[in-house]
């Protein structure tokens, strides 16, 4: 299943939830409008980075290098598949 909407549940107020949108290339080259994995990783790392440093935790520290990792490897990804030629294809 293809699927590039979700629904993001809101901490507070209940049921006041949020839907996010990733970028989507279709098979045909076109394409729709959205943010990607690796902003959300961004986004999510500096806002915890925001929060560690009022509330200073080894667990928070932990989980900032984790999603610092997964983005260099998606970033990774990305650069491979640039070198090959094939960044924004439907191709392996």
């Amino acid at each position: 299943m293809e699927n590039n909407t979700y629904t993001l549940n809101s901490f507070k107020p209940e049921g006041q939830n949020q839907e996010i949108k990733f970028y989507k290339l279709n098979k045909d080259g076109t394409s729709e409008h959205g943010t990607t994995l690796e902003e959300m990783l961004r986004v999510s790392v500096e806002r915890l980075q925001d929060l560690n440093e009022r509330y200073s935790c080894r667990e928070n520290a932990l989980a900032i290098t984790k999603m610092q990792e997964a983005l260099m490897w998606l970033n990774e990804r990305t650069r491979e598949r640039k070198a090959r030629g094939v960044e924004g294809k439907h191709q392996d």
